[in-house]
C-alpha cells in the first residue's frame, strides 16, 4: 500500500484505496501508514483518493483559463458578452471579486504581491521587513456556501458562468477527501475513528486557486522576489493538486534547512499536516516547512531574459470547527511529556496567522 521512497523522495505514497473499499485490518493498515508519514515526515502522497481525474482536469482548466491567468479567452467566446460587447479585461473580471482589507476574511481573488506569507512573525515592524520581498503570485479563495462569518466572493455569474457552481462542487468533492483522511489519522493514533470527524463538522475549510505568473529568474537569484518562502500550513491538514511544472519543496526529515522537491506524481494528491494538528498531538505528528521555488527555467525570444514558467496549484486547507478548542490529545501528555502549547481555538490561531499574511 506504501511505495517506498526513492534518495531525492522520502514522502511516500499511499494507497486509500483499501481505507474506503477493504475490511477494518484493511483500513488498519492504512491508517498505520498515514499515521507513520505523518510522523516522520508530515508529508504523504495520496492515490486512489476519490477526486476522480477528470474533476481534477476541469478544476486546472477553471484555474488556468477561465479564472486566474487569462480570463479573457474565455470572456471573448462567451456569447453573453459578445452580444452585450464586453469590455471586461482580464484584471478588470478578477477586480469584481476582491479579497477584503481584513486578513482573517480569507475569500475572492488577491493580486501579485498583495499576500507575503511570512513563518511565525507577528510584529509589525517584522512584517514590514518581509514584506519587502513580495511573492509573485495570485490566488482565488472560496469556502463552504452556508459560511455566514466568511461568505464567498464571487465572480459575477455574468462574467465567469458556471464558475461558482463548479467549484461549489468541487468543494464539497474534497470534503468527503477529507472526512476519510481525518477517520484514517484518528485509527492511527488509536482514537476512536470519529474523532476528529466531531471537529470537523462545519466545513470551515478553503479551496484555494494558485497562479504563480512567470517571473525573471535573476530577480529570484537576487532575492529580490519570491514564490512562496518557507512555511507551515495552519489548519489541521492541507491535501494539494499541483501542475506538472513542479516547484514545490519540502524541508528534509534529517536535515534542518534542507529542502527536497516534492515533485508532480499523476493520480496523487499531496497532503501534509498543519499547525494546529501538530499542537493537538503535542509535536508527535509532524507540520512540516516547505516552500515554492522556481520550477525549471526556460528561455524564451518573446521574453526579456530567462523567465519561469508559470505554475498552477489547487490547495484543499481543512480545519477545525472554529469555536472548537484544540487542546492536548489523550495519550500525548503526562508524566515526563508535559503539553508544549496552550489551549487556542481554530478560529483564534487562524486569524492570527492569516493576519499576519495579509
Amino acid at each position: 500500500m506504501v511505495a517506498p521512497a526513492t534518495d531525492t523522495l522520502s514522502i511516500p505514497i499511499i494507497d486509500l484505496d483499501p481505507a474506503r473499499s477493504g475490511s477494518s485490518e484493511d483500513t488498519a493498515r492504512v491508517a498505520k501508514d498515514v499515521y507513520q508519514a505523518f510522523k516522520h515526515v508530515g508529508f504523504a502522497y495520496i492515490k486512489n483518493h476519490g477526486v476522480p481525474q477528470e474533476l481534477i482536469d476541469e478544476a486546472f482548466e477553471w484555474a488556468c483559463l477561465r479564472s486566474i491567468a487569462i480570463i479573457e479567452v474565455k470572456l471573448i467566446a462567451n456569447e453573453y458578452n459578445r452580444a452585450k460587447g464586453s469590455s471586461h479585461s482580464p484584471q478588470s473580471a478578477k477586480d469584481k471579486a476582491p479579497h477584503p482589507p481584513e486578513g482573517w476574511y480569507h475569500r475572492g481573488y488577491s493580486g501579485i504581491g498583495r499576500e507575503k506569507v511570512v513563518q511565525m512573525v507577528f510584529d509589525k515592524e517584522g512584517i514590514a521587513e518581509k514584506r519587502k520581498t513580495p511573492d509573485v503570485k495570485e490566488s482565488f479563495e472560496l469556502g463552504n456556501e452556508t459560511d455566514e462569518r466568511m461568505p464567498n466572493i464571487w465572480v459575477p455569474e455574468e462574467v465567469l458562468p458556471g464558475f461558482r457552481a463548479f467549484f461549489t462542487k468541487f468543494f464539497e468533492v474534497c470534503y468527503g477527501v477529507e472526512q476519510l483522511m481525518l477517520k484514517t489519522i484518528a485509527i492511527g493514533m488509536g482514537l476512536q475513528e470519529d474523532f476528529f470527524l466531531n471537529y470537523h463538522q462545519n466545513k470551515t475549510n478553503q479551496c484555494r486557486l494558485l497562479h504563480y505568473p512567470p517571473v525573471e529568474e535573476e530577480l529570484l537569484r537576487l532575492g529580490k522576489a519570491e514564490r512562496i518562502a518557507a512555511h507551515s500550513d495552519f489548519g489541521t491538514m492541507t491535501i494539494l493538486f499541483q501542475d506538472p511544472v513542479g516547484g514545490l519543496e519540502v524541508e528534509d526529515i534529517h536535515e534542518k534547512g534542507k529542502f527536497n522537491p516534492a515533485p508532480f506524481i499523476p493520480g496523487t494528491a499531496v497532503v501534509n499536516i498543519g499547525d494546529l494538528l501538530m499542537r493537538w498531538s503535542n509535536d508527535e505528528l509532524k507540520s512540516t516547512l516547505h516552500r515554492v521555488r522556481a520550477p525549471p527555467l526556460v528561455d524564451d525570444s518573446g521574453l526579456s531574459g530567462r523567465m519561469t514558467r508559470p505554475r498552477y496549484s489547487i490547495p484543499y486547507f481543512v480545519s477545525p470547527d472554529r469555536d472548537r478548542v484544540i487542546d492536548c490529545l489523550p495519550g500525548c501528555f503526562g508524566p515526563g511529556r508535559p503539553k508544549k502549547y496552550e489551549p487556542i481555538t481554530s478560529r483564534e490561531y487562524i486569524s492570527m496567522r492569516m493576519n499576519a499574511t495579509y
